[in-house]
C-alpha cells in the first residue's frame, strides 16, 4: 500500500508584531535550530489539538470563608467547654445512688 501524501505547505499567514518581538523570536528559533515557520506551525497545531483545561484558579475567598466558619463554630463551642453545667462536687451531691449517672428524679430534687 502506498502511504498518504503529505500536504503541501503552500499557504502563508501574515501577522503583525513589533520589530523587537520579531527579532527576539527569530533569535530563539535560531538558538533552537528550527525555522520560524516550523515553530509557528507547532504553536498552531497545539492550539488546534483542543482546548487545554484552564489552570486551576486560586480562590482565596473560599479559604477565608472556611476560616470564618471554623472560627464561628469554635467560638460557639468554647463556652460550653470552658464552663460545664455541673462541677464535680455538685454532680456528686446530686448523684444520690453514686452510680455515676444522674437520673431525672435525682436531678429534679432540690
Amino acid at each position: 500500500m502506498t502511504q498518504p501524501r503529505k500536504l503541501k505547505k503552500s499557504e502563508s499567514l501574515e501577522i503583525r508584531i513589533p520589530y523587537p518581538t520579531k527579532q527576539a523570536f527569530m533569535a530563539r528559533c535560531r538558538d533552537e535550530g528550527r525555522s520560524a515557520s516550523e515553530a509557528l506551525r507547532g504553536l498552531i497545531d497545539a492550539q488546534l489539538d483542543g482546548p487545554k483545561a484552564p489552570p486551576a484558579r486560586r480562590r482565596p475567598w473560599r479559604l477565608i470563608a472556611g476560616a470564618l466558619v471554623a472560627a464561628a463554630v469554635g467560638a460557639a463551642a468554647v463556652p460550653s467547654l470552658a464552663r460545664p453545667g455541673l462541677r464535680a462536687a455538685e454532680f456528686t451531691a446530686l448523684d444520690a445512688n453514686h452510680d455515676g449517672v444522674l437520673s431525672f428524679s435525682e436531678y429534679s430534687q432540690p
